[in-house]
């Protein structure tokens, strides 16, 4: 006797009633890409979390050696150059290459984090913003530390570094459907325009 053909109603039917790809299958596959997105959201905010740790036990602990040295660059690049110009190679790698450390989880995790956060500018200027209110503890609450516009520049460089090769990949899989408002406003245009 043969066996009854598939419909669509079935759950391994397919939109033709005959295969395996059917709408529960599609609704499964939606929940799945789901829950692995919660994870990965989950899994980047816990990674900021510890990096903003890390970043805040180097950058808050206080330096009483450096009390009488410590002084307030207000002029990018003028700690930068001061880094180059000092004849141990190995220091000026540490202090520059710190700083850019500093910034690059920001530009990999904050667009995974929420869409709003996409964007090379967006990603830099909340990088910018967060190391700027460390620079503010640093110089007003922390004995031995001062601030210094160098190391904004650095971080924020840092971010970019983070979002431009993997950050930007990560926030594409991580909010597919994420429209920017420029998109949504020439579809809004397309739409009103009357037909001819």
């Amino acid at each position: 006797m043969a066996a009854a053909p598939k419909t669509a109603e079935d759950p391994g039917a397919g939109p033709d009633g005959t295969g395996a790809q059917g709408p529960y299958r599609t609704r499964r596959q939606g929940v799945g890409a789901a829950l692995v997105r919660a994870l990965a959201f989950t899994f980047a905010l816990l990674c900021l979390a510890t990096c903003a740790a890390v970043v805040l036990e180097l950058t808050l602990a206080p330096s009483p050696a450096s009390v009488g040295i410590a002084h307030t660059n207000l002029r990018p690049g003028a700690t930068i150059r001061l880094y180059l110009d000092q004849p141990s190679v190995r220091e000026a790698v540490e202090q520059i290459g710190g700083n850019i450390l500093i910034g690059v989880p920001f530009g990999l995790l904050l667009p995974v984090l929420t869409p709003r956060l996409r964007g090379l500018l967006r990603v830099v200027a909340v990088t910018s913003a967060v190391i700027l209110l460390v620079e503010l503890a640093q110089h007003f609450f922390v004995e031995g530390r001062s601030f210094d516009v160098d190391d904004i520049i650095l971080a924020a460089f840092g971010a970019a570094v983070g979002y431009l090769p993997l950050g930007r990949l990560l926030a594409r899989w991580a909010h597919p459907r994420h429209r920017h408002w420029w998109q949504r406003a020439g579809d809004t245009l397309l739409r009103r325009r009357p037909a001819a």
